[in-house]
């Protein structure tokens, strides 16, 4: 089995947002998707859940590996 890869969770982003900002404002909402409590299924793939990430996120509407990769783990998706 090989080894994770690390998540830097201070990495920056976007104007002052680091990774860690952005999984902050997230995963209330996540957490409320992935344990049923939300109009939406929860996600069943990595790229389902990328694609949700990159809507909902603010300001910055573009792809971050890192949040995707923190999430994914957290929840087992693949």
């Amino acid at each position: 089995m090989g080894t994770m890869q690390t998540i830097d969770l201070k990495r920056h982003v976007w104007e002052g947002w680091r990774v860690q900002d952005f999984i902050d404002r997230l995963s209330p909402e996540v957490d409320r998707i992935m344990t049923g409590r939300n109009w939406r299924k929860p996600f069943t793939s990595k790229q389902e859940l990328a694609a949700w990430c990159k809507d909902n996120q603010p300001y910055y509407k573009k792809h971050i590996p890192g949040v995707v990769s923190y999430f994914a783990r957290k929840y087992h998706l693949n």
